[in-house]
C-alpha cells in the first residue's frame, strides 16, 4: 500500500516536472522570438530603410489597419527615394486615417519629389492648417512650400514660406541661402543681403551664399 502511494506520488512529481520543463522551454522560445523581432522604427532610425519597409509590410499582413506601420514605411520609402511607392502607401494609409498629420506630411514630400507641385502644396497646406506650431516637421513643411513657390516663380510667396521655415529652424545655412535667393529674385536686394549674411555667419565657407551676396551687391552699385 505504501509503496503504491509512493509510486503514484513519484509519477505525479515526474509529470509535473516534465510539464514545468515544457512550459519553461515554451516561455524561452517566446521570449527569444520577441527579442529577435525587428523593430521597424529602430531600423529606420539606423538608416536601414529597405529592412524597415519589409518589417512594416509583414506587420500590415497581420494588421491591415495598423497606421504606425504605414507611417514608418512611408518615411523609409521617401528616405530610400522610392517616391511613387511612398505616395501610394501614404494614400492607402490616409484612407484608413484621413487626419493623420504624419501621413499628410509625408504624402506631401512624396509628391514634392515626384514634381507634383500642386498636389504637394495641397498636402502641406493641410498640414500647416492643422498642426501645432511646435510640430516637429513644421519648419520643413514651410521650407518645402517655399521651394514649390520658387519652382512656380512666385517669389513673394516663397519669401513668406521660407521666412517661416528659418524662424522654426534658424541654424540651417542652406535655408538662409534659399531665402536670400528668393528675395534676390523678387528684387528685394537689401533683404536678400541680410539673408545671405546670415547664411555666411552660420557657414563662412558657403560658396552659394558668397556668390549670392556678390551678385546682389553688384546690382546695388
Amino acid at each position: 500500500m505504501n509503496s503504491n502511494i509512493m509510486k503514484n506520488t513519484s509519477n505525479r512529481f515526474s509529470v509535473n516536472k516534465i510539464a514545468a520543463i515544457v512550459m519553461m522551454l515554451f516561455s524561452l522560445q517566446f521570449l527569444n522570438a520577441q527579442s529577435t523581432k525587428q523593430d521597424a522604427l529602430v531600423l529606420y532610425q539606423n538608416g536601414k530603410y529597405h529592412e524597415a519597409v519589409m518589417v512594416c509590410e509583414d506587420e500590415l499582413k497581420n494588421s491591415p489597419n495598423r497606421i504606425e506601420s504605414y507611417v514608418v514605411m512611408c518615411w523609409a520609402l521617401v528616405k530610400n527615394k522610392q517616391y511613387a511607392e511612398a505616395e501610394q502607401r501614404a494614400t492607402e494609409g490616409l484612407e484608413i486615417s484621413p487626419y493623420d498629420l504624419r501621413l499628410i506630411e509625408i504624402l506631401g514630400e512624396a509628391k514634392y519629389y515626384l514634381g507634383k507641385n500642386t498636389g504637394a502644396l495641397e498636402q502641406f497646406q493641410k498640414y500647416v492648417a492643422s498642426a501645432p506650431e511646435s510640430a516637429a516637421r513644421i519648419g520643413s513643411v514651410y521650407y518645402f512650400m517655399g521651394e514649390i513657390y520658387i519652382r512656380q516663380a512666385r517669389y513673394q510667396h516663397a519669401d513668406i514660406a521660407i521666412s517661416s521655415a528659418v524662424k522654426k529652424e534658424p541654424l540651417l545655412d542652406s535655408w538662409w541661402v534659399r531665402l536670400g535667393y528668393t528675395r534676390e529674385m523678387a528684387g528685394n536686394y537689401f533683404e536678400a543681403i541680410a539673408a545671405y549674411d546670415e547664411a555666411l555667419r552660420l557657414n563662412s565657407s558657403s560658396i552659394e551664399a558668397s556668390r549670392g551676396r556678390e551678385r546682389v551687391s553688384a546690382k546695388l552699385k
